[in-house]
């Protein structure tokens, strides 16, 4: 055998330099796997290579989107805390205002 890498340790990882796969022997004529053709690999393989190097960037936005859906939950739930809190001293000046009213009226 003359080819000088291996499977696990390819001589090359450029496709064209490396050697055209060939079916064995055994395997029948005219079977399930087709001969190998690198014509649409290398758009392929770029095609594919633009996709990874473009992963890390979705995952930022992705974070960033996520980040900024908790930011408006918490303003959100600030704010209804707040506004509770505002309706409670209403309520409680609302009373005080009745109350005095009505001792106003009875003396």
């Amino acid at each position: 055998m003359n080819a000088l890498g291996s499977i696990d340790r390819p001589f090359t990882h450029d496709p064209k330099k490396q050697a055209p796969m060939t079916s064995s022997p055994s395997e029948p004529q005219g079977s399930a796997t087709r001969a190998v053709t690198t014509i649409g690999a290398n758009a392929s393989r770029q095609n594919r290579t633009r996709e990874m190097q473009l992963i890390p960037e979705a995952l930022a936005r992705a974070h960033m989107d996520e980040r900024l859906r908790e930011a408006d939950a918490e303003r959100q739930a600030v704010r209804l805390v707040a506004a509770r809190r505002m309706q409670r001293r209403a309520e409680r000046v609302s009373m005080r205002a009745r109350r005095a009213l009505a001792m106003a009226v009875m003396h």
